[in-house]
C-alpha cells in the first residue's frame, strides 16, 4: 500500500531522484525569465523573440512573426506602440556598442517596417472624405533618416480615426505644398537630432505666415532636449511623444473653432 516517508519516499513508494531538482530549477529560472518586464512596460521575452526574429541571418516573414508575438498573448496595439519602437531602440543600442553593423541594423530596421505594416493592416483610420475627420501629415524633417518612429506614430493616429499622409525627408517647398493643398488639421515634426530643430523651426515659421488658420502643429521624437526649450525655440503649439495627446488638443481645437 503506498504511503508517506519523512525520508523523501513518494505516497507511492518511490523514491524522488535528486537529479530533478537541477531541472526543477532551470524550469523555474526559465518562468521567471518569461515575466521580467523591461522599463517601457514590455515582456523581455517577447522582446528578446522580436529582435532574434528581425537580427536572424535567415529569412523574415513579417505574417509569421505577427502570429508568433501573437502567441505570447500580445495585442496588435501593444506590438505596434511598445514592442517594435523597444526593438528599434535595441538595435540602436546594438549599433551604438558596435555589435551589430551599420548594415545589419538597417536590415533589422526594415523588417521592423514591415512587421508594422502587417500589423497595421486593419488600421485603416477614417476615409479621407468623411465629415468630422482628423487629417493629420506626419513630418520627417530633410536630411533626418529616422523613419519607423513616424510610421509607428501615423499607425497610432490612424487607430484612433484619423486620415494621416507622410511626409520623409521632403524639402519645405514640398512639406509647403502638400500644407497648402491638403490642408491638414494638424502636423506633426518627428525630430531624432538636434540639428534638426532649426529646419523644422523654419517650417513652423513658413507655415504660419502662408495659412490664414494654421494646423496645430507638434513635435515630438528622440531628440534629447527640454520640451519647453524646443516649444520656444520651434514656435510649436506643443511637445510631446504622445500621438494621443496630439489628436485630442487637435480634437479640443476643432471644436472651438466650430469645425467638429
Amino acid at each position: 500500500m503506498a504511503h508517506d516517508d519523512p525520508h523523501g519516499t513518494t505516497r507511492s513508494g518511490f523514491e524522488l531522484s535528486t537529479d530533478l531538482e537541477p531541472l526543477a530549477s532551470q524550469v523555474i529560472s526559465m518562468l521567471r525569465e518569461r515575466q521580467t518586464v523591461t522599463t517601457a512596460g514590455a515582456r523581455q521575452v517577447a522582446v528578446d523573440y522580436l529582435l532574434r526574429a528581425t537580427s536572424a541571418r535567415t529569412g523574415f516573414d513579417p505574417c509569421l512573426v505577427l502570429d508568433e508575438m501573437r502567441g505570447f498573448r500580445l495585442t496588435v496595439d501593444a506590438i505596434i506602440d511598445l514592442y517594435i519602437p523597444q526593438v528599434a531602440f535595441a538595435l540602436g543600442e546594438l549599433w551604438l556598442s558596435s555589435d551589430m553593423s551599420f548594415a545589419d541594423v538597417t536590415i533589422a530596421s526594415l523588417r521592423l517596417q514591415a512587421l508594422l505594416s502587417e500589423a497595421s493592416l486593419g488600421l485603416n483610420g477614417a476615409h479621407a472624405d468623411d465629415p468630422g475627420t482628423i487629417h493629420a501629415l506626419v513630418v520627417v524633417p530633410e536630411g533626418e533618416q529616422h523613419f519607423l518612429g513616424a510610421s509607428v506614430v501615423a499607425a497610432q493616429l490612424r487607430r484612433l480615426g484619423g486620415d494621416v499622409s507622410l511626409s520623409i525627408s521632403e524639402t519645405r517647398k514640398q512639406v509647403m505644398a502638400r500644407v497648402i493643398c491638403d490642408q491638414p488639421n494638424m502636423v506633426l515634426f518627428s525630430c531624432a537630432r538636434i540639428a534638426a530643430l532649426e529646419s523644422i523651426t523654419r517650417t513652423v515659421k513658413t507655415i504660419r505666415a502662408s495659412v490664414d488658420t494654421p494646423p496645430v502643429l507638434a513635435l515630438g521624437g528622440s531628440v534629447r532636449a527640454s520640451a519647453e526649450g524646443m516649444k520656444g525655440q520651434t514656435d510649436v503649439d506643443l511637445v510631446t511623444k504622445s500621438a494621443a495627446d496630439v489628436y485630442g488638443f487637435c480634437t479640443k481645437r476643432m471644436k472651438a473653432l466650430g469645425q467638429l
